[in-house]
């Protein structure tokens, strides 16, 4: 059953003449599943998924989850959506330098209807979860890099979010560190989370379901 579904999506930019990023993709994506998003630098794959993200609006087509028609909502039920359906990974990270591990993970928590208590339980559980239990204090440069990225996933996890977005999450990692971060992206799979990943590495490639390439903003495979 469809869980995603891109329908006829454009994107246009306005610069000095009309830069199209995305020319009607259509993308269907089944619950469980683990994507790759691969193409060439400026393809269109990370404004596919900031829309995914519902972080950019198309200009043309629109986004269906779970049968809702996401960028019809209102801004504020935009966010609602946002924090209910997605956890997001960056390329760098973007760990709050001031904030320990275990405070970075909380981030998302930050408007949930619980105690503090509750909510250093919820992210506590899920680092050790993903084997940092012993470093929940620590702040970001006391980390190494891959661990900085176990902390990322952390945060993206906390809330359950049925969807995990990731943008080129080994891109800065060396080969093994990035192979983890990998395996825990399996493992969560196999929890029933859906991932898209955008990435470079071709290696990564044998361990999701699905490659989605892109190519002068179209899907060609």
């Amino acid at each position: 059953m469809t869980f995603i579904s891109v329908n006829n999506v454009s994107k246009k930019y306005e610069i000095t003449s009309e830069l199209k990023a995305l020319d009607n993709v259509t993308l269907k994506i089944n619950q469980g599943e683990f994507i790759a998003i691969m193409g060439p630098s400026g393809s269109g794959k990370s404004t596919l998924l900031s829309i995914l993200g519902v972080l950019n609006p198309p200009t043309e087509g629109n986004l269906i989850v779970d049968d809702i028609d996401v960028f019809k909502l209102a801004n504020e039920k935009q966010a609602d959506f946002r924090r209910e359906y997605l956890g997001f990974i960056f390329q760098q990270f973007q760990l709050l330098p001031y904030l320990t591990a275990v405070e970075n993970v909380m981030l998302p928590l930050t408007v949930a209807q619980i105690s503090k208590k509750e909510k250093l339980q919820m992210a506590g559980k899920v680092l050790a979860k993903i084997g940092l239990e012993s470093k929940l204090h620590r702040l970001p440069h006391q980390l190494s890099g891959g661990e900085q990225g176990r902390v990322a996933i952390a945060r993206a996890i906390v809330n359950q979010p049925p969807i995990i977005l990731a943008d080129e999450p080994t891109g800065s990692l060396d080969t093994k560190t990035g192979q983890e971060i990998i395996e825990i992206f399996k493992a969560l799979n196999e929890d029933g989370h859906t991932i898209l990943m955008v990435t470079h590495n071709k290696e990564n490639l044998e361990h999701v379901k699905r490659t989605v390439l892109i190519r002068d903003g179209k899907i060609v495979n």
